[in-house]
């Protein structure tokens, strides 16, 4: 179990270090805030991705840091779904979001399990 839990902190990292990063220099990013009406929580937005990440990585060593994480990583993705079901997006493109979601909580479950 402990090797899938590190496998799934390291993925989990590394994809929110790409998400957060996307969002101060991916110019399709900003056009999707701007499509939300957002732009303003861009930057903030990244910011808390990239935080999230350090702390999954940094949670490898520090399961408490990477329990916290993965929860506000959790709270954030539904977050972001619940607004792209507000702005009528389709399901296909709101999967995305769902989906790191539920590994979030996943991550957070067999933390909070086994740590």
């Amino acid at each position: 179990m402990q090797l899938f839990l590190k496998g799934l902190l390291l993925f989990n990292s590394l994809s929110f270090l790409f998400f957060g990063l996307s969002c101060f220099f991916s110019p399709f990013i900003k056009i999707e805030f701007e499509r939300y009406n957002l732009a303003s929580y861009r930057i903030s937005t990244g910011f808390f991705q990239l935080v999230g990440a350090f702390g999954l990585l940094i949670g490898l060593y520090y399961n408490h840091l990477a329990l916290l994480s993965a929860l506000c990583l959790a709270v954030l993705l539904f977050s972001g779904f619940i607004m792209r079901i507000a702005i009528k997006d389709s399901l296909l493109l709101s999967l995305p979001s769902l989906l790191f979601a539920l590994l979030n909580l996943f991550t957070f479950v067999l933390l909070f399990i086994f740590v």
